[in-house]
């Protein structure tokens, strides 16, 4: 048994809600092809070549793909803040240095994975925050890798 001040509880960004992807409908938005300037804005309407379908963008695998949203701050240099929906896909083999969504010891977690010479670890992407390093005997499991952020701008 181990001494429970050596595993690493999961700090920072935790998963507070799971949603399941279901496309339910087509929702075809203008796509414009032309390049948008940032400063003056000019009518657009001439410039719509077709409609975008973002289901067709964002989900590579509609049965393997579902929605967390997360709460913390331990992900913000990743670009992932408080309250962000992530889209996640479990057929997508998890890698180093891929942003994946994990269980650890009974709690949801998103952390940056790290590989390096047999050692796994789970690091957070802003400061202040330690990494968890997976023993052996801790109760992991990846349940996905993060592919898309929704962040409201």
């Amino acid at each position: 048994m181990t001494d429970a001040k050596k595993i690493s509880k999961p700090r920072g960004l935790k998963v507070v809600e799971v949603l399941g992807f279901e496309k339910k409908s087509e929702l075809a938005l203008p796509l414009f092809l032309a390049p948008v300037a940032a400063g003056f804005p000019s009518p657009a309407d001439d410039y719509i070549d077709r409609k975008l379908d973002l289901n067709e963008h964002l989900i590579e695998h509609p049965a393997a793909t579902f929605f967390v949203r997360v709460s913390g701050e331990s992900m913000t240099g990743a670009g992932i803040h408080s309250g962000d929906i992530l889209i996640v896909d479990r057929a997508i083999e998890p890698a180093h240095g891929k942003i994946i969504v994990a269980i650890v010891d009974g709690e949801l977690t998103v952390k940056r994975l790290h590989r390096k010479g047999g050692v796994l670890r789970l690091m957070p992407d802003s400061p202040g925050f330690k990494p968890i390093d997976i023993a052996p005997e801790t109760d992991f499991e990846v349940w996905g890798v993060v592919t898309y952020v929704i962040h409201k701008a």
